[in-house]
């Protein structure tokens, strides 16, 4: 897998930024790996197939 070379800086309300924390506390793993995996499964979603393939 490539090496990540984009950081994404958004906002969150303190409610969401508690349920993602322990959404990770409960899984055991990070809020990056957590988000990373979210934004790829968005491939899913997408109404048209990628214009480039996964990696």
């Amino acid at each position: 897998m490539p090496k990540p070379e984009i950081f994404i800086t958004f906002r969150l309300t303190q409610e969401e930024k508690e349920l993602l924390k322990e959404y990770c506390e409960q899984e055991g793993r990070t809020q990056t790996d957590i988000l990373r995996e979210l934004v790829r499964g968005l491939r899913r979603r997408l109404k048209s197939p990628p214009t480039h393939p996964a990696p």
